[in-house]
């Protein structure tokens, strides 16, 4: 019989699902691993329930685990392992905006985990540094020198291309 702390983690988890998977994508890029990077968080988070429950913001505890198991996995390199010669055809919808959303997913994915993972907190969830930094387990600083070297390289991939909503002011 499950205990009230189960019907919690249950209802948490229930309610921040699609919210976990749009971070999970975000860092990933694609949705197959943002499915299992939700999964092991999932499972991550029910061990760690009776502490997780206690946090002053579950969410930003959850998010850690999230940003904490992707970095994980691209050290391990898991994803790597592919079962068929190439990846199926995707066909592209012709919406507008697509093609820029595209452009920027395809260049964000270039960008190295760590600094990918500072730039998706920072600019996608428009989270503090503080806040980046306790997620990461870092200080402000390297997240402020992450964020730095992750817009300048996105700069690089996307060449003469406006980086929207980066002005360089830190946070």
């Amino acid at each position: 019989m499950p205990d009230a702390s189960d019907e919690e983690y249950v209802a948490y988890l229930s309610a921040r699902l699609p919210a976990l998977h749009r971070l999970a994508y975000s860092l990933c890029g694609n949705a197959d691993q943002a499915d299992d990077l939700v999964q092991e968080t999932a499972t991550r988070l029910f061990e760690r329930w009776s502490r997780a429950s206690r946090a002053d913001d579950v969410d930003a505890y959850v998010r850690a685990i999230v940003v904490r198991l992707f970095l994980d996995g691209r050290r391990r390199g898991w994803w790597r392992i592919r079962l068929f010669a190439a990846p199926p055809d995707v066909r592209r919808s012709e919406d507008r905006g697509v093609e820029e959303r595209t452009v920027l997913r395809d260049a964000l994915a270039q960008v190295p985990p760590r600094q990918r993972a500072v730039l998706v907190l920072r600019f996608l969830y428009d989270l503090p540094v503080d806040e980046v930094a306790r997620s990461l387990g870092c200080s402000a600083g390297t997240v402020k020198s992450q964020t730095s070297h992750g817009l300048a390289a996105m700069r690089r991939l996307l060449g003469d291309r406006e980086l929207a909503g980066s002005n360089g002011k830190e946070r």
